[in-house]
């Protein structure tokens, strides 16, 4: 059976990775990143990336080394509140943003990997978000040109994954892992669990034909965002 499989993070990325290059990367907030790919993304060192993602993770975790390492100058999201270093990159000028709608921006990644170059929606209609695009209307609705999202790589996790690039997400982690892998015109997918032979067909959330290089989490931690109690009842 072919395999997609590599050693590690940092060799599934070799001679893919290069300055300039648009990187999508899955999750939301720390939830179902792929934190093994973005650290051995900012080994490679690479500059000048344009990175698309719903957020940009928090300070010193998620996507959040690679602000700190200098490595990123545009990014595409729909949220960053979490972040003080890119609000305060955004704000002297060092990072430029574009935001997203975060309905736009997965509906760019899916058309993005399906071949759809642009499509029309009316989110962000009399917003800064239409400035520049073109409108039209459609049965008396006014519509935005948004156009689809091909990223140069694209990194994402999974649950679940065999030797051919299939995969399987967990409950919420799901999230925009399958739109960043439909994106990328080289997708690796780091899984959690590695499964001999073939996943069950049926059961199949990203299809193999997405992804073209796969490597088992190394390092399993999983960051949680913000940590939260409360004095339980009756205690």
């Amino acid at each position: 059976m072919a395999t997609k499989l590599r050693d590690s993070a940092v060799d599934a990325l070799a001679e893919v990775v290069r300055d300039g290059m648009t990187v999508a990367v899955g999750g939301f907030g720390l939830c179902g990143i792929p934190t093994n790919l973005i650290r051995a993304l900012r080994e490679t060192g690479v500059k000048d990336l344009t990175i698309v993602s719903n957020n940009m993770g928090v300070d010193g975790k998620g996507l959040g080394v690679l602000l700190e390492n200098a490595q990123v100058s545009r990014v595409l999201a729909s949220y960053v509140g979490e972040n003080k270093l890119f609000a305060s990159q955004y704000l002297d000028g060092t990072l430029e943003v574009e935001f997203v709608p975060q309905g736009t921006l997965a509906e760019r990644l899916r058309a993005g990997g399906s071949g759809i170059p642009a499509f029309y929606t009316p989110t962000g209609v009399g917003t800064p978000i239409a400035e520049g695009k073109p409108v039209a209307e459609f049965d008396g609705q006014r519509a935005i040109l948004e156009r689809g999202i091909v990223a140069d790589l694209a990194l994402v996790r999974a649950y679940e994954g065999d030797a051919e690039g299939n995969l399987r997400y967990r409950l919420t982690a799901r999230n925009f892992n399958p739109l960043a892998a439909m994106s990328g015109r080289v997708t690796v997918a780091e899984v959690e669990h590695l499964r001999e032979g073939y996943l069950d067909p049926e059961r199949i959330d990203t299809p193999g034909v997405f992804v073209q290089r796969t490597v088992v989490v190394e390092d399993p931690v999983k960051d949680i965002e913000q940590r939260t109690v409360r004095e339980r009842k009756g205690a």
